[in-house]
């Protein structure tokens, strides 16, 4: 979703006559963006966002699945780097373990790692527990 603007401008040259000319500016789509660790401000700055789909994974640094899945989520989540819905994409973790991560765990109901729930425009709209392979975490997103 590629936009196009043309900015006109004017420039004096040496013989005090105006010349025109065209630029163009080619505005692509936002990149991934990742929120390791994130604190409980992060998360609902995150979360709050309109026009973006977002990604919690909710883990712990002990949990072999959660370490497995980590790489494969910021994989999938960055190319190609939106939703099905076409919207950005962006991916947070929030360690279960952390001060401000296990309220947030509650909250959303975890109760096996790694959870990992999406949010669209701010409110939740799915999620999926367990280390799933690529392709399903692929699969994942594009319902989004």
């Amino acid at each position: 979703m590629a936009s196009f603007f043309t900015i006109r401008s004017l420039t004096p040259t040496s013989s005090s006559r105006l010349i025109n000319s065209t630029r163009h500016f080619h505005i692509s789509q936002p990149r991934l963006a990742f929120y390791p660790n994130a604190t409980k401000q992060t998360f609902d700055k995150v979360v709050g966002a309109k026009d973006r789909v977002v990604l919690v994974d909710f883990y712990a640094d002990w949990c072999g699945p959660c370490l497995t899945l980590a790489p494969v989520l910021k994989e999938a989540a960055a190319e190609p780097n939106t939703s099905g819905s076409g919207l950005p994409l962006d991916l947070v973790q929030i360690d279960i373990e952390s001060d401000e991560g296990l309220p947030l765990a509650h909250v959303y109901k975890v109760t096996a790692l790694p959870t990992v729930v999406a949010f669209k425009n701010g409110e939740n709209v799915s999620q999926f527990i367990g280390a799933s392979p690529p392709a399903a975490v692929q699969k994942f997103i594009k319902r989004l």
